[in-house]
């Protein structure tokens, strides 16, 4: 039985099975997809974050193809800010083309999307455009790349003013072109943005939230999330999600378990699903684990990687480990990280230059040929899993921000104690 713990509890418990019945209502009512969600994390391997100025449409609709041909419905894509919108006032028309040749080879795949806007932070580098820059706070723990430059400068402040309201633009402008197009899922805001800044406030960060959700519900008639990650909850970034995700349609999460400094191992096949589900407690919200998976170790010869690395036959065994203990802890779906290892050249260039760990995470190799994991996906999907129910809560606000950071160790302790 659930222990006591007040109005407070009570809340959260009813709000959390309200919103998994309607997460899983959106999913399997208006897109069809009431089952187990599988998808795949897209860069292509000849160009990864280059993709939209060296955009081959051939080479990405040969992807799409193969993604399909595994049964991965979904494809989440990144839409690069910086080159989306070079200035406040203006939305890059060329690449709003390219955006529409993906859009349509997607549809004419049979897939679906989740674009991610504002990207923003990705792989270790953020790329922002010149003018989202603060010239008073310097980079930090990432490096900003902006015109394909790097500054030595952090963001400004995203979540309010004058850059919000210029980000508003790029939502309404990407919402209204895509109104009803057969390709959308639902639109991401952005990947992992409390890495491109913290907000300075929960309120701040929920008002940025409801505005940009707001814009493109408004706009595009479409569901919305957030690319939320492992340490908006290991710690205290200013997101309380209970209120911070109510306009979402579900909540989101990321989670590495090599990245994760409470992991038993490189393997450890609990760390993604404990994630999920204080993810599910603390935002009352079903979660879709959008991002998931580990790099793989270089073959013979290649640079080491400052990473724990797991193996291809490792990397297949994870897979299925974790994706089926997602699946029974009530976890809409879950997308892999990422579909394919980058081609040679890109180790010169960021954020490979820096992190050749990057260069490895894909379902299918540089060379083009599948990785054990890509059939263990494959056969994952096959099995037509059905969406359930999250659990009760595990933990709760107050007491899970009051812990932190320490608290986390200890509450991973007791979670895997008792799931083996």
């Amino acid at each position: 039985m659930m222990p006591t713990k007040g109005p407070f509890v009570a809340a959260i418990c009813g709000g959390l099975r309200v919103a998994a019945g309607s997460a899983l209502a959106f999913f399997g009512e208006r897109h069809g997809v009431a089952r187990f969600l599988l998808g795949i994390n897209y860069w292509p391997r000849r160009s990864a974050m280059y993709m939209w100025r060296r955009f081959d449409l051939g080479e990405l609709r040969e992807d799409f193809a193969r993604i399909r041909g595994l049964g991965l419905p979904v494809v989440r894509f990144f839409i690069g800010w910086d080159e989306f919108q070079p200035e406040p006032g203006r939305i890059d028309e060329a690449l709003l083309k390219r955006l529409d040749a993906v859009m349509n080879a997607l549809a004419d795949a049979g897939l679906r999307a989740m674009p991610s806007l504002f990207t923003g932070h990705m792989s270790g580098v953020n790329w922002l455009p010149e003018w989202t820059l603060d010239r008073s706070r310097p980079a930090g723990r990432f490096r900003t790349f902006s015109g394909g430059r790097e500054l030595p400068w952090g963001a400004g402040d995203i979540y309010s003013g004058p850059i919000l309201e210029a980000s508003r633009l790029l939502a309404r402008t990407i919402g209204a072109r895509y109104r009803n197009h057969p390709a959308l899922l639902m639109w991401d805001l952005g990947n992992e943005f409390s890495n491109l800044r913290i907000p300075s406030s929960p309120k701040v960060a929920n008002e940025w939230c409801a505005r940009l959700t707001s814009d493109l519900i408004e706009t595009s008639d479409a569901g919305v999330t957030a690319g939320n990650h492992s340490e908006d909850l290991t710690q205290d970034r200013n997101f309380r999600f209970e209120s911070f995700c109510k306009p979402l349609v579900c909540a989101v999460m990321h989670g590495y378990s090599v990245y994760s400094d409470f992991a038993r191992s490189r393997t450890d096949p609990h760390v993604v699903p404990f994630l999920c589900q204080l993810m599910q407690s603390l935002s009352g919200k079903a979660v879709l684990f959008n991002e998931l998976g580990n790099p793989a170790c270089p073959r013979d010869g290649a640079p080491r990687t400052e990473f724990a690395c797991l193996s291809e036959d490792e990397m297949a065994r994870y897979a299925y480990d974790v994706l089926d203990r997602l699946h029974a802890r009530g976890a809409l779906g879950a997308f892999w990280w990422c579909w394919a290892d980058y081609v040679e050249e890109l180790r010169a260039w960021p954020p490979c230059d820096c992190a050749p760990h990057e260069l490895n995470f894909g379902i299918i190799r540089d060379d083009g040929s599948e990785k054990p994991v890509a059939r263990v996906l494959k056969s994952f999907a096959a099995e037509n899993r059905h969406a359930i129910a999250p659990p009760p809560p595990i933990v709760y606000e107050d007491s899970w921000f009051a812990a932190l950071p320490d608290g986390v160790k200890a509450a991973y302790r007791a979670y895997a104690s008792k799931h083996g």
